[in-house]
């Protein structure tokens, strides 16, 4: 009774809220007048942390998603500290707006967040409330640790914990509604919103499970399921089956597993994980449904990326692998002085996991890490898009609180290991739910690490040498082969040799405040799997070293480098017996990173102690990198013999 109430509550005040009929929930929408059957590339990001979410709103973030979503649409907007009188004192506006976005807020502790923010009631005064609201850091650790390590809540919800359940469903209808409205129905199509929350499972000492569900429309369940209700992602499914695709007409969703290298080695284990210890082989009825509830993974976001790490001796060989890596292998070991920082291992890393899905699809028949590749920020700021290196203003989350207030003047805006994050790309005929929904479950889709450079990558067996001249080559592309994130059919029977490839990438046309970088090289990055074991191969196809640079008091790019670059490629080392995969990473010309920005606008030179306050000591630390060589990944494609 109480699931059927809060779910009559939430239609009720999403529709209500903004005058909204039955359209919401599924009756189709007009033509987009923009469509393209050859697609293109829409850009957003679908990890997006508002005033709705426990930790930034301890955090004293107070945008809620209309704000986010006025933001990503091209709105100035501002941010914390606040003045006296309540007003921001920091202002950030996107330097181009967003296609598409999916907010995900945290499911755990949206009905608290609610009682601890609205006065008159008891609960407002409550100890944890009071800590919440006054003492920033001891409410993200109540929280926190009652509720995802705890997995309880605090006695204010109630019996039954109705009162945060009825209040977690007030702020699930203002997600709804804050969607509906933003989403552009019209034959413009010029914005889409998705409806999503993130499930935040923490296991152990911090290590990181977390997932963003998002749905296709907004015929959505009574309420988020969260971490405290599943226990593991195999109980979200479950949940997500029964709720959404069996228990609500027009519903479905998927889930994309985040910040994997946070998450101490367990992410790429079996989903049934509930616990810090490693759970045990992965079953063939998991491996199945994994590739279907997670057609995508985040390689990149504002706490680095989780392609590969050159500081492993498996990867020692690519120079690349050291890009925006952290110091540690779960939240723990930042947030607990009593949590050793350890180096992350391989399991948790993209690139093992696409190998792995390999080992374990030959030994069940099927791939659980089928999975193409995104990047977002997982801003905790409700800024979503917000990538740009210059001006970085801090994401929080994790982050760094203290810069945000009069305790730490001129210093940097956000600890020195994390970055602005990374974007998702979608291939798709028009900027639809729809559209880009599909394009999320063909695993249609790259990650950047904040610029937008447009890439394609299709694998075949016929495609010319000559492919990238032909005016028609797109087309040919899907008509002869298949796009990233797809599988290769066998080998035709009058065709010899390996698969062909078909590269291509565009610079990041930029901005008015920044024109962008050249690109320097596009990379084929194979891995196959031979006698039992994983083989990795990295191999330029297309650019190279061409000497440019950056000069780090200014921060002008120096050097050439490519408005476009394309090849075709041909597999030479291709063993028909042996199951592989294939992405394409494209790599562009040096430039500034943020914290280097900071440091030249505080003036600091590291020649001249002087200059070099105690605030930004960190720009002339030996571990701190001044230059980012921005990058984009693509979905692979897989060969099975």
């Amino acid at each position: 009774m109480l699931e059927q109430t809060l779910r009559v509550a939430a239609i009720g005040l999403s529709l209500a809220s903004f005058g909204l009929a039955a359209q919401a929930f599924g009756e189709e929408s007009p033509a987009c007048a923009d469509r393209d059957p050859l697609r293109r590339a829409y850009f957003g990001d679908t990890h997006i942390h508002t005033a709705l979410s426990f930790d930034a709103n301890s955090q004293d973030t107070r945008n809620r998603p209309r704000d986010a979503y006025r933001f990503a649409r091209g709105e100035e907007m501002g941010i914390q500290p606040y003045d006296g009188d309540g007003q921001p004192t920091r202002f950030i506006r996107l330097d181009r707006p967003l296609d598409f976005v999916a907010l995900s807020d945290h499911a755990e502790f949206l009905g608290e967040m609610n009682i601890c923010n609205t006065p008159g009631t008891w609960s407002y005064w409550h100890p944890i409330c009071f800590a919440h609201r006054n003492i920033p850091t001891a409410g993200i650790m109540a929280f926190g640790f009652r509720g995802l390590v705890d997995k309880e809540r605090w006695g204010f919800c109630g019996d039954d914990d109705e009162a945060c359940l009825g209040k977690a469903a007030e702020s699930w209808a203002e997600v709804i509604a804050a969607a509906e409205e933003a989403n552009d129905t019209s034959a413009a199509c010029s914005f889409t919103s998705f409806v999503g929350y993130e499930w935040t499972a923490s296991v152990g000492e911090g290590q990181n499970l977390h997932r963003n569900v998002i749905f296709r429309s907004a015929a959505v369940p009574a309420l988020p399921a969260s971490w405290i209700e599943t226990p593991s992602a195999v109980d979200l499914w479950d949940r997500l089956e029964a709720d959404c695709v069996k228990g609500i007409p027009g519903c479905d969703a998927l889930t994309i597993p985040h910040n994997s290298n946070l998450s101490g080695g367990l992410i790429f284990q079996s989903a049934t994980a509930a616990t810090e210890e490693p759970p045990g082989p992965m079953e063939k009825d998991e491996a199945e449904r994994r590739s279907r509830w997670e057609p995508l993974v985040e390689i990149m976001q504002h706490k680095g990326s989780s392609e590969c790490d050159s500081r492993l001796p498996v990867w020692q060989g690519d120079e690349l692998c050291g890009f925006e890596k952290l110091p540690y292998d779960r939240f723990g070991s930042k947030q607990s002085s009593l949590v050793e920082a350890q180096q992350a291992p391989a399991s948790s890393y993209v690139r093992w996991a696409l190998g792995e899905g390999l080992r374990i699809q030959d030994r069940l028949g099927s791939n659980p890490f089928h999975f193409g590749v995104i990047a977002s920020t997982d801003t905790h700021i409700a800024a979503p898009g917000l990538t740009a290196e210059q001006g970085h203003p801090g994401h929080g989350g994790a982050g760094r609180m203290s810069a945000w207030s009069a305790a730490d003047p001129g210093g940097f805006s956000d600890d020195l290991e994390y970055g602005p994050g990374g974007l998702a790309v979608l291939w798709a005929e028009e900027n639809s739910r729809e559209a880009l929904f599909g394009a999320m479950q063909r695993r249609e889709a790259y990650a950047t690490s904040g610029t937008r450079p447009r890439v394609r990558f299709f694998g075949g067996w016929s495609y010319p040498e000559t492919l990238c001249e032909a005016p028609d080559a797109i087309a040919r592309g899907y008509a002869e082969g298949v796009p990233m994130g797809s599988d290769l059919g066998s080998r035709p029977e009058d065709q010899s040799g390996g698969p062909r490839f078909f590269v291509s990438a565009l610079r990041d046309p930029g901005t008015a405040k920044d024109a962008g970088a050249p690109l320097e090289r596009i990379q084929i990055i194979k891995g196959r799997l031979a006698d039992g074991e994983i083989e990795e191969t990295v191999l330029t196809v297309a650019g190279g070293d061409n000497g440019a640079g950056v000069d780090l008091h200014s921060c002008e790019r120096t050097g050439e480098g490519a408005s476009s670059l394309c090849t075709v490629w041909q597999d030479p080392d291709f063993d028909p017996a042996a199951p592989a995969f294939y992405y394409a990473r494209v790599v562009e010309n040096p430039s500034c990173r943020w914290s280097q920005y900071t440091c030249n606008a505080a003036g600091v030179r590291c020649e001249d102690p002087a200059t070099v306050t105690e605030a930004l000591a960190g720009c002339c630390a030996e571990d701190h990198r001044p230059v980012i060589r921005e990058r984009a990944w693509t979905s692979p494609i897989w060969f099975s013999p």
